[in-house]
């Protein structure tokens, strides 16, 4: 049996690495993560670093005190005067990002919240006339004989960030873990598809069947073939993460105080988990590749599977769902949620044992599916 499995597995990647698509796929892939990681870096870079000048524009339809003359230069506020018609055609030009107008002491921010230079706008205007409020505050308690400072800042308050990962980095990793899943999904389906459909249609698989081998010793081989392949694309992707997080650490301000780190526990874990969840998508790969008849049908069916493996992580990340034990059973999404929390530094073993013995009971039964396929000539017509 042993001998017969290594022969399998000696073919499937023999041809797993002659072939220029398989190749491809294995290794170019990867390539996307450090495009993703560097990319979306780059994007939140240019966000944080985006000036003032590109949304203080703001016009009021009413006259300024002398207190907001002197709030508004503080400020580097632009401020256009002028009627609440004229402020609306301006605002319609993008000539202004926001106008104010004012009836009495209620003050009305009039401007399109939805674009990203409002948004901007309409939060330096809420911090404008937070301070134009303690300013009258202040000028009502001296006026009265009160000690302003005394009143107005009876308390104070104080961050102090004891996370090790800021926004940026728990998301860039996130979502890096969540590619690489991809890239393994993507990598699997064209060499599974080959291996199976692809055997069936060049008729070689017919003459595979006759010679005196299990179908058993030929699906392993074939499993692991395909798995290799996905292991590689997996490895070589976290590496290229890892390098990734390194330049984005050093090239980009936004990681200063909160670099991207990853624990060395969390590398192994992470290799672990790739390694099981190759073994699991290209069981998959092969069981739907295996009941179709060509090689392009083949490909329309695996499709979906690339979405599939993807979006429930997504969503789960998107929405904060955080792995449970009922979770860890469940297919795709207990390897992002391990992934995730892996990525965090939270190393929880009952979840990832959970994760384990589910994959192995999934794999034992698609196994058991796929054998059973190949001991009836209806695998080949």
């Amino acid at each position: 049996m042993k001998s017969n499995v290594f022969n399998i597995l000696k073919k499937e990647i023999r041809e797993i690495f002659r072939d220029k698509k398989s190749l491809s796929m294995m290794l170019i892939i990867p390539i996307m993560i450090p495009v993703l990681i560097l990319g979306m870096s780059a994007l939140f870079q240019s966000q944080m670093s985006k000036s003032g000048d590109d949304y203080n524009k703001i016009g009021f339809a009413y006259d300024l005190s002398s207190e907001e003359e002197t709030l508004v230069n503080d400020m580097n506020i632009e401020a256009v005067c002028g009627s609440e018609d004229e402020l609306r055609s301006k605002l319609d030009s993008s000539d202004i990002y926001l106008y104010v107008t004012k009836e009495d002491n209620n003050y009305v921010l009039n401007t399109n919240v939805g674009s990203e230079s409002g948004g901007y706008a309409t939060s330096l205007m809420k911090s404008y006339y937070a301070n134009y409020k303690t300013l009258l505050q202040e000028e009502a308690l001296t006026n009265i004989g009160q000690d302003a400072n005394q009143i107005l800042n009876i308390i104070t308050l104080e961050v102090n960030d004891l996370g090790e990962n800021n926004f940026y980095s728990m998301y860039i990793v996130g979502y890096a873990f969540l590619f690489i899943m991809m890239a393994i999904t993507v990598s699997a389906t064209y060499p599974a598809t080959d291996t199976t459909a692809g055997e069936k249609e060049r008729g070689t698989l017919e003459t595979l069947l006759t010679f005196p081998i299990k179908s058993r010793d030929i699906i392993v081989g074939k499993l692991l073939g395909v798995t290799i392949s996905s292991i590689i694309t997996g490895v070589l992707s976290l590496v290229l993460a890892l390098i990734s997080f390194e330049v984005a650490n050093n090239q980009f301000t936004i990681y200063e105080t909160a670099p991207i780190t990853i624990s060395g526990l969390s590398i192994v874990m992470s290799v672990i988990v790739i390694i099981a969840y190759s073994i699991f998508i290209s069981g998959l790969c092969i069981a739907i590749a295996s009941m179709c008849k060509t090689f392009k049908e083949a490909q329309s069916a695996l499709t979906p599977l690339t979405f599939v493996a993807f979006f429930p992580g997504m969503i789960a990340f998107m929405v904060g769902i955080k792995s449970t034990a009922i979770l860890s059973i469940i297919p795709f999404l207990n390897f992002s949620l391990v992934f995730n929390d892996i990525s965090n530094g939270i190393i929880n073993y009952m979840d990832i044992l959970l994760m384990f013995v589910s994959t192995i009971v999934y794999i034992a039964i698609i196994i058991y599916c796929i054998i059973k396929q190949y001991r009836s000539e209806k695998v080949l017509f």
